[in-house]
């Protein structure tokens, strides 16, 4: 059963990611590309056998040009998100997924932000980009700990998207994913029947702190996602 869910995956990431490309291309790519992103989650998530639930503040209206901080525990946690989140959110990634063959291409073709961790100037060079993304009107999405847990617990926070945050004087919505390691875990390929839960807590204002002060946002954003996660 494994490989028969790795095979379905790597077929629709071939062909909806080849799809992808060329759409992005086209007047009006990008609805169609987040189109086929979402179709793309929807059959990993259905062959995976994972149920999406969605909480948010009911009073709170998600800001479209905003950062989306999240947490990361599994493979699972991207589609999930794709299909959580109300707007058409670009991923800051590692560099590595670039270079995954049809899946990367795509998302670099959609403007995704690919942070090189090992070259600072790049990486900044990628923040700016991110930031420009921000102030025409767009939302980020940035994984916290920068990687996945093997855990579920929360690993040190990364500075870049809290850098972002304050460059680009935007809101940090606080995101909590739980679940996907239960389906799939780290280094894991086959998984078993759940559901994956994404908590979208309240906007941080990010004008109240100066880069000076860096540390303290990143414990108040850390704070709200670990409440979120309890």
């Amino acid at each position: 059963m494994t490989i028969a869910r790795i095979i379905v995956v790597a077929l629709g990431t071939a062909f909806l990611g080849t799809l992808a490309i060329f759409v992005s291309f086209l007047p009006g790519g990008e609805r169609l590309f987040f189109a086929l992103a979402r179709l793309w989650s929807r059959l990993v998530l259905i062959t995976y056998r994972a149920t999406v639930i969605v909480r948010h503040p009911a009073n709170a209206p998600l800001p479209a040009s905003a950062i989306y901080m999240s947490n990361h525990q599994s493979l699972l946690d991207v589609p999930a998100l794709l299909m959580a989140l109300p707007h058409n959110c670009r991923f800051v990634a590692k560099r590595e997924l670039m270079h995954i063959p049809v899946f990367g291409w795509a998302l670099r073709a959609a403007g995704f932000i690919f942070i090189d961790r090992s070259d600072r100037q790049r990486a900044i060079e990628s923040l700016d980009r991110a930031a420009g993304i921000l102030r025409q009107g767009s939302p980020v999405l940035v994984f916290a700990e920068g990687t996945r847990s093997p855990d579920g617990t929360l690993l040190p926070f990364k500075k870049g998207g809290f850098v972002l945050a304050l460059k680009a004087a935007t809101p940090i919505v606080p995101v909590a994913v739980r679940g996907g390691s239960e389906i799939l875990p780290k280094g894991k390929l086959g998984g078993r029947p759940g559901t994956i839960v994404v908590s979208i807590g309240e906007p941080i204002d990010t004008t109240a702190f100066a880069m000076e002060s860096k540390e303290a946002l990143m414990e108040t954003v850390r704070g709200r996602i670990a409440a979120l996660l309890a």
